[in-house]
């Protein structure tokens, strides 16, 4: 069997050691690259249908107000063939203490039973909020192991923590 990364990225103007700065690639698809090369995962991006907003500000507006109506914005596609794996490491910002809702999304659309699931986050400031108990709730029949939080600055460095967790 083999693993696989999913995970939610987003580009644009992310906080960013106390304060908003213009990034090309979001921190959560800098640490889902580095387990990728550290494990040989493929790696799976979940891309909404409408992407949010570059515009930091902006992009929080919409997460909040996603959040509090519970929506499920379309994705792009699902992953195919999961089946074949059996380790799935789950990446996301934290977006309002949880996961961004396109994350609930594909969550929904997939069955993730008997499978190992991983979670790992970016953040600055927040850690994993309350996603753990989110990801363990939508992937009912699932091993949900413990999380890792990532400061989202420095994920493009965070070889090390990220080898620890994965040896764990």
């Amino acid at each position: 069997m083999s693993s696989i990364v999913i995970y939610f990225s987003r580009a644009g103007e992310n906080w960013v050691d106390g304060g908003i700065r213009h990034t090309d690639v979001g921190n959560t698809e800098r640490a889902a690259q580095i387990i990728h090369d550290l494990t040989g995962a493929d790696l799976f991006k979940i891309e909404p249908v409408v992407p949010y907003p570059e515009n930091y500000d902006e992009c929080t507006a919409v997460a909040k107000r996603d959040q509090q109506t519970n929506a499920r914005p379309e994705i792009k596609s699902y992953p195919k063939h999961l089946d074949k794996y059996d380790t799935v490491y789950l990446g996301y910002p934290n977006y309002w203490g949880t996961m961004p809702m396109a994350v609930f999304t594909l969550l929904d659309g997939c069955d993730l039973s008997g499978k190992v699931v991983k979670p790992f986050c970016t953040h600055e400031g927040s850690g994993l909020g309350h996603s753990m108990s989110d990801v363990r709730k939508m992937c009912p029949g699932a091993d949900v192991r413990d999380g890792l939080a990532i400061v989202g600055s420095a994920a493009g460095d965070s070889v090390e923590p990220i080898r620890k967790w994965l040896n764990k």
